[in-house]
């Protein structure tokens, strides 16, 4: 640990805080395990001359507690704290003002009194996720469409087994995708999407009628995304189950599951939405949380062909066992919780934390901040 900062005498919530260009009297603490690149902490150095920072070597996804380095003393000075699923208490660290979180989901904060008892402002990463995971929903989609795992097992047997039948391979032009969750994994699925000649429908939990409501102001890689919110067709929304059914009957060929797990969307896809998914036989990718399907009923439909195959990054339960049966369901394609893996991820990560730190500095209010009434 390094650069330890006096304590900050007023210790007033941000959203109080009037304008510090220079952050003058904050200390950032960032706990990841690896080094933040130099010329990232010299460029805060030049946008935040008041500013010092402490890293911590500590990976918070592995270890249990919080670094020994850091003694009761410092936790009193931290006024932004850049962590993932550990934290202090709120007693330990009275002048923390904002936690930057590491991951784009926040379920793990919910039920925790630094974030339920306080008025500190709690962001996530999203946004970092969105060209590798939607290079995945597309790459995992296409894999089946094209009969992908066929020829690798055949590779494996050193066999040639030639298709003259065009039939059995669809390409994606004219196909329709529908987003289940239109943030910033949904965007830049829909920008690909929309590039290999497909239809766009989205689906959010709250209306987006208006030009304006339908804008990210989430971040966005440069370039990326949807951030007018201007590539659906169609835009679909509620939280029954009769307004989701509608959009699942909107005769879609691949379904994108990309929302969090709340107690809202744990189990929104089982037995009756798989039966309205049957009339198109839709493709289903879920990359969100495992438990926003219902595994058994999952495992029903595909063996009964009531949808053509699924693409699964997160299951339930997770870690999936051995012996589950859903290894062993028709047309499936699993991998362990890897899409959001990224050589750009902390970079991405990095970059979020700097748009914060300014914002901070300028009295605004901040990027990605989770809301405490919808819980992301």
């Amino acid at each position: 640990m390094r650069n330890i900062l006096p304590e900050n005498p007023s210790g007033t919530p941000v959203a109080e805080m009037s304008a510090d260009r220079d952050l003058k009297g904050h200390k950032l603490l960032m706990l990841v395990p690896w080094e933040p690149p130099a010329e990232y902490l010299d460029s805060l150095h030049k946008t935040f001359p008041g500013l010092e920072v402490v890293h911590s070597n500590w990976d918070t996804w592995r270890l249990q507690t919080l670094p020994t380095d850091i003694t009761e003393e410092d936790w009193k000075t931290v006024t932004i704290l850049l962590t993932g699923p550990r934290f202090p208490t709120k007693e330990a660290a009275p002048n923390l003002q904002l936690v930057q979180l590491q991951s784009a989901g926040a379920n793990y904060i919910l039920n925790n009194p630094l974030f339920t008892d306080t008025d500190i402002a709690f962001c996530t990463a999203n946004g970092v996720h969105g060209p590798q995971i939607a290079e995945w929903i597309i790459c995992t989609f296409l894999a089946f469409q094209h009969n992908i795992p066929r020829f690798l097992d055949n590779m494996k047997e050193h066999k040639w087994e030639r298709s003259w039948d065009d039939s059995d391979t669809q390409d994606a032009v004219h196909q329709r995708v529908g987003i289940l969750g239109y943030g910033s994994i949904g965007r830049q699925v829909a920008r690909v999407a929309k590039a290999m000649g497909m239809d766009v429908y989205a689906y959010t939990n709250r209306p987006r009628p208006t030009p304006e409501s339908r804008r990210d102001h989430s971040y966005i890689v440069p370039g990326l995304g949807d951030p007018e919110g201007i590539l659906p067709s169609k835009w679909f929304s509620g939280t029954k189950p009769e307004e989701i059914n509608e959009f699942l009957s909107a005769d879609l060929d691949l379904l994108v599951l990309s929302v969090p797990l709340t107690p809202q969307t744990q189990g929104m896809i089982a037995a009756p939405q798989f039966e309205v998914l049957k009339g198109k036989r839709t493709y289903v990718t879920n990359i969100g949380r495992g438990p926003v399907i219902n595994t058994d009923d999952l495992i029903t439909a595909l063996n009964e062909g009531l949808i053509r195959g699924a693409a699964l990054d997160v299951t339930d339960p997770e870690p999936l066992p051995k012996e589950h049966p859903l290894w062993d369901a028709k047309n499936i394609i699993i991998t362990p919780h890897v899409s959001g893996n990224s050589n750009n991820y902390n970079h991405r990560l990095l970059d979020i934390l700097r748009i914060n730190l300014g914002r901070l500095s300028e009295g605004k209010e901040f990027m990605n901040k989770v809301s405490r009434k919808r819980g992301y």
